[in-house]
């Protein structure tokens, strides 16, 4: 038996891919509804910011002698009884960290009393805020002289054990005052999401909204749904539901939609932060050549016989998805896995492969990083 053969560049092709994975079983089997596609204008996340305090920390906060951390600290002090003449006087403290407070307002707003997590950085010195708590923060709108939204507090949380100047205060902002977004008058425009902008699409929603609410026979009039381009379509809540449009804004956004009609461009959608990759409906890829980094296979010839003693390890970081639907329109990623069932590759560089692929013309899909 020949021993395994290292090899450090790797190169193989991989030729007229094809990954395809339906979005529907069949026509008449919606499964997507306008929630799912579109939003109301006028939701959309926005952020709140303020500067703070973390206190308690184990000398590992900002030098006492930077003023900008100094001033805050004296001024928390003089709010709570213990005048400081001199700043000269805290020196010595490095209990404490001036950092940058940020909250995420959700695309649906917040209420008075509802709790959100905080972000927070440090803005100067400071090693590390583990162990540490905000103290009261204030949190603002992002333009300059808005109103405060929330107030922030709490124990800090270390996401990232290998950076220890961010961290996250879970449900640690209060609202004080409430975030409206999508508002709805008399008409009101959906917005398709970036990843199911088209003309088809945004005409399909349209159709959907209309066929929906008007197979009641008790429902007449001019169309409630209007397509204005490739994202936009305009509704007009009708006479009969303008005294209590509510369950007709529920109604048209739970309206289902035949996702086959809507003629979306195959897609490949890749999370950055946890690795996950989906590949959808039909993506295909050129005939390519690929390098990547250091990576090593080790061949052995003639293939050794698995025992239970020494077992044949098969590592696979991509799956086929299967559905219910025709042979025909099963999902088949086949080829893929051929080609990657031979490297032990992260999920990383995996999206990095993808990105190149794209960037080269390569990948025939939209790719979609979050």
């Amino acid at each position: 038996m020949r021993k395994p053969l290292p090899i450090r560049i790797v190169v193989f092709a991989l030729c007229a891919l094809v990954a395809s994975i339906p979005l529907a079983r069949t026509s008449n089997a919606q499964s997507i509804t306008i929630k799912d596609l579109a939003r109301l204008k006028g939701e959309g996340e926005s952020v709140l910011r303020g500067v703070g305090l973390v206190m308690g920390l184990p000398g590992t906060g900002d030098s006492g002698k930077e003023l900008v951390s100094a001033r805050p600290l004296a001024q928390v002090l003089q709010n709570a009884g213990v005048p400081v003449p001199d700043l000269r006087e805290l020196q010595k403290s490095k209990s404490v960290a001036l950092v940058m407070v940020t909250c995420t307002i959700p695309a649906t707003g917040a209420l008075t009393d509802d709790r959100l997590d905080v972000h927070v950085a440090t803005l100067n010195s400071a090693k590390s805020i583990k162990g540490g708590r905000l103290f009261l923060s204030p949190l603002s709108g992002p333009i300059p002289g808005q109103a405060v939204f929330a107030i922030a507090e709490g124990a800090v949380d270390i996401e990232d054990p290998t950076i220890q100047t961010t961290g996250r205060v879970r449900l640690g902002a209060r609202m004080v005052r409430d975030v409206p977004t999508g508002a709805v008058s008399r008409t009101f425009d959906l917005v398709l999401e970036p990843a199911f902008a088209g003309w088809s699409a945004a005409s399909q929603v349209a159709i959907a909204i209309n066929d929906g609410y008007f197979a009641s026979p008790i429902h007449r009039g001019p169309a409630v749904a209007t397509q204005i381009d490739d994202r936009i379509v305009r509704i007009v809540i009708p006479d009969p539901e303008l005294e209590s449009p509510g369950p007709f804004v529920a109604d048209v956004m739970s309206t289902p939609v035949n996702p086959e009609l809507l003629h979306l461009p195959a897609m490949v959608v890749v999370n950055s932060r946890t690795g996950a990759i989906i590949v959808t409906k039909d993506v295909r890829i050129g005939p390519v050549a690929i390098t990547h980094k250091d990576l090593t296979i080790t061949t052995t010839v003639p293939p050794p016989e698995p025992s239970a003693a020494d077992p044949m390890i098969e590592r696979t970081r991509w799956a086929g998805v299967e559905t219910d639907a025709r042979p025909a329109e099963q999902a088949r990623l086949t080829d893929l896995l051929r080609a990657l069932d031979r490297l032990d590759i992260s999920s990383q560089d995996q999206i990095e492969i993808l990105q190149t692929l794209h960037k080269s013309g390569r990948l025939h899909a939209r790719l979609v990083v979050d």
